[in-house]
């Protein structure tokens, strides 16, 4: 099986972590443009943020600009064909697990299935507390939000959860999604994050674990999934480094993958060799122009080596 690949969209979330200079002005045209691309290029996902809102202390960091996700993804899914559409993540103890399955499984019956539902737990105090939610409990909650959002994605009209936390039943949400079972990704490193994936999600992705500290984080995801007798199938994920397609004329960044594509693929064929799934790429860029002509690149010459 080969090495799957998406990306999370630029433009939409701008953090100063890893926002290009061209994002600032950037709108939905790019959005829909680069969409499109990623779609063309055969990826397989792209993703989207969720932050409600910023406090000042951390705005300079992660500014301000994070579209919201159900919206975003959902525009995007009408001007895109095949890729998948994936929340990463959404934190979804911000809101009652049956506003987020009705958000959620509205994208999937409109995008013909494409859905991956990502969630965390999220980390900004301010969110939990402007919004009413538990910032404290908020492991807790995500634990059994999982839960209830397994039981509100799937195939009952009038689905059923009995919890500490959130109790529903009798309550019908139409449309269904168009998939028999929304895939559930959770995101977080933490060993309680990783523990949340193996025994609840049906994936796991990574916060900015580098390649060294994979091989572990895996290791203790396989212990924790043949412990509790989970079967099924169970992605992998991995955000790689950085890269830029051919040889740049600007300066990209000492941890930027840079070079021919078989240099390129190479580098990132040691992620499947890991146990690795999936892999998360973002390009370096100065504008979209050239992003969209790096994702094609990779599309077309990358990819293919990744078997």
């Amino acid at each position: 099986m080969s090495l799957a690949y998406g990306i999370q969209l630029p433009v939409q979330a701008q953090s100063a972590l890893f926002a290009e200079g061209w994002e600032a002005g950037a709108g939905p045209a790019d959005l829909v443009a680069l969409a499109r691309a990623v779609d063309g290029a055969g990826f397989d996902y792209l993703a989207a943020c969720d932050h409600v809102a910023i406090p000042r202390r951390l705005a300079p960091a992660m500014s301000t600009v994070w579209y919201d996700p159900v919206a975003t993804l959902a525009h995007l899914a009408a001007v895109t064909e095949r890729v998948r559409l994936l929340s990463h993540v959404a934190v979804v103890g911000l809101r009652h697990p049956l506003l987020t399955a009705k958000q959620y499984a509205t994208v999937d019956h409109l995008s013909g299935g494409r859905l991956i539902l990502g969630v965390g737990a999220g980390h900004v105090r301010e969110e939990f507390e402007v919004l009413g939610a538990d910032f404290e409990r908020r492991g807790a909650v995500l634990d059994e939000t999982i839960d209830a959002l397994r039981a509100a994605l799937g195939s009952e009209e009038f689905p059923e959860h009995r919890g500490k936390f959130y109790d529903f039943g009798g309550l019908g949400q139409r449309p269904r999604p168009a998939q028999p079972e929304v895939p559930l990704w959770v995101g977080g490193s933490s060993p309680a994050a990783v523990r949340r994936a193996a025994l609840k999600g049906d994936g796991w992705l990574p916060q900015g674990d580098p390649r060294e500290r994979l091989p572990a984080q895996i290791a203790r995801l396989r212990r924790l999934r043949e412990e509790a007798g989970a079967e099924g199938p169970f992605t992998v994920g991995a955000i790689a480094e950085p890269l830029y397609v051919g040889r740049a004329g600007w300066e990209v960044g000492r941890r930027t993958l840079t070079g021919a594509p078989e240099e390129i693929a190479e580098s990132l064929r040691a992620y499947r060799a890991m146990g690795v799934d999936q892999i998360q790429v973002r390009f370096r860029s100065r504008s979209r122009a050239e992003l969209i002509e790096q994702i094609g690149l990779f599309g077309a010459q990358v990819a293919p080596r990744l078997d």
